[in-house]
């Protein structure tokens, strides 16, 4: 190792934290997944680098020049073009909130709005500035329980995605909890109340649910559910779509008592699935457990009003044992560019929006099931994603359709057995009646119609 500068010390570093060589560094790394060398390339000038990494570059597709009908994650949004432009100011331009409130205050009044605007959204009394994503809000917001009941079971629904379940249980290691997941009623597409009533007990600490669920079905019994979480003295935490809230009853009208979304495409580009940005939102009797940070408002010495961090109850400005969260950063940028968005749009422009992407979902189902290979697969109303049965092998549809710069729906078996060739489909106001035609044409064209 001649690059390491202490090269000459090394000997005497090493006698003095009591080792014989560098290996025993790494004693605590099991055997059996120490890498023990590395097959690399040999070096490449910057000049190399560049033209290798366009020819990758070169094999992306990005939107629009290929159509994504793909539900279950990321969906393409408007973004205005003031938001980009805002954002990229020097004064906005990081990630991070900033610690120096009395050279900040324009950006920390900023974070203040962001909340503001999130708990108007959700119906909660409190908003943090942002975790990184929802997977890990979710993680967050069943910690949280923990710390507030001390519970053992947490409920979550079986129809959840694979990628924040997966999150879920890496959050919750450690903890004495169980995970125990709620069927969903086979036709509907909803919660199963049933199910939900035979595993709930005293001894449950949460209840997770999304409204709308993975499968982009409303979840129309959200008063029931609230009651009978509540009636055992759990925890409800909802998980939702943001811009649903502009049609549908907020689920702080419900008796949510945490709220966690995923802002990511509202006023971000998608960017290949990142970065993301976590909302969370809770009751005001939970403020002391909530994770991440939060932008208060105060006064000055002179009564001047003032901006500042206030409750950062992370690993890094406390004891870790008294911390409520081990993430020491947030997503401030994408935060922003949320605010931004809504700003821009109002509350007129956001209905507006959410009307055409209800609309629009319509639209592409009623086109598609009128094809002789789909028929619905749930009966429950959808915001924009369903869920749709084939007749056909939709993994030989969806490459056939790539061929034709068209991204079709999830393919949804890989996770749910039951669903055999159901697809998941998702479209937003970026669309129109020609987009749908060219995806109805191009399915015709694959099954030689």
């Amino acid at each position: 190792m001649p690059f390491i500068p202490n090269l000459s010390l090394k000997e005497e570093m090493l006698k003095e934290i009591g080792l014989k060589d560098i290996e025993e560094l790494f004693s605590d790394i099991p055997e059996e997944v120490r890498i023990k060398d590395l097959d690399l390339p040999e070096p490449l000038s910057e000049e190399e680098v560049v033209k290798r990494l366009r020819e990758i570059a070169r094999k992306n597709r990005p939107f629009p020049d290929l159509l994504s009908f793909l539900g279950g994650g990321v969906k393409p949004h408007y973004v205005p073009s003031a938001v980009k432009h805002i954002i990229s100011r020097s004064e906005f331009y990081t990630s991070y909130t900033p610690y120096q409130p009395e050279a900040s205050q324009g950006y920390l009044q900023a974070m203040f709005e962001y909340q503001s605007v999130i708990s108007e959204l959700t119906g909660m009394d409190i908003s943090n500035c942002s975790l990184y994503d929802m997977s890990t809000s979710l993680g967050e917001a069943v910690r949280m329980g923990y710390r507030i009941n001390r519970r053992k079971k947490v409920l979550i629904p079986r129809s959840i995605s694979w990628e924040r379940k997966s999150t879920l249980k890496n959050y919750i290691k450690g903890l004495p909890v169980d995970l125990v997941e709620i069927e969903y009623d086979r036709e509907s597409g909803k919660l199963n109340l049933e199910d939900l009533e035979d595993k709930i007990d005293g001894d449950t600490m949460c209840l997770y649910i999304e409204n709308p669920n993975f499968f982009g079905i409303f979840e129309e019994d959200v008063d029931e559910i609230s009651s009978i979480v509540h009636d055992r003295g759990s925890i409800l935490i909802v998980g939702v779509d943001l811009l649903s809230l502009a049609l549908v009853k907020p689920p702080g009208e419900y008796g949510a008592d945490i709220v966690i979304s995923e802002g990511r495409t509202y006023g971000t580009p998608m960017n290949m699935g990142g970065s993301s940005l976590g909302i969370f939102a809770c009751r005001k009797e939970y403020l002391r457990n909530i994770p991440g940070r939060i932008i208060g408002l105060t006064h000055d010495l002179d009564g001047n009003r003032a901006f500042c961090m206030t409750l950062q109850t992370r690993e890094q400005h406390i004891r870790r044992e008294k911390a409520t969260s081990n993430i020491c950063t947030n997503e401030a940028l994408n935060a922003l560019a949320l605010l931004v968005y809504l700003s821009i749009l109002g509350s007129e422009g956001l209905v507006k929006i959410a009307k055409k992407n209800l609309e629009n979902a319509r639209l592409l189902h009623d086109r598609l099931v009128s094809l002789p290979w789909f028929k619905p697969r749930f009966k429950g109303s959808f915001f924009n994603e369903f869920v749709l049965e084939s007749t056909q092998d939709v993994f030989y549809m969806n490459r056939e359709l790539l061929k034709r710069n068209i991204m079709g729906g999830l393919p949804l078996e890989i996770s749910f057995p039951e669903l055999k060739n159901c697809l998941l489909f998702g479209i937003t106001e970026v669309y129109d009646d020609k987009d749908v035609d060219m995806l109805i044409r191009s399915i015709k064209e694959v099954y030689h119609v």
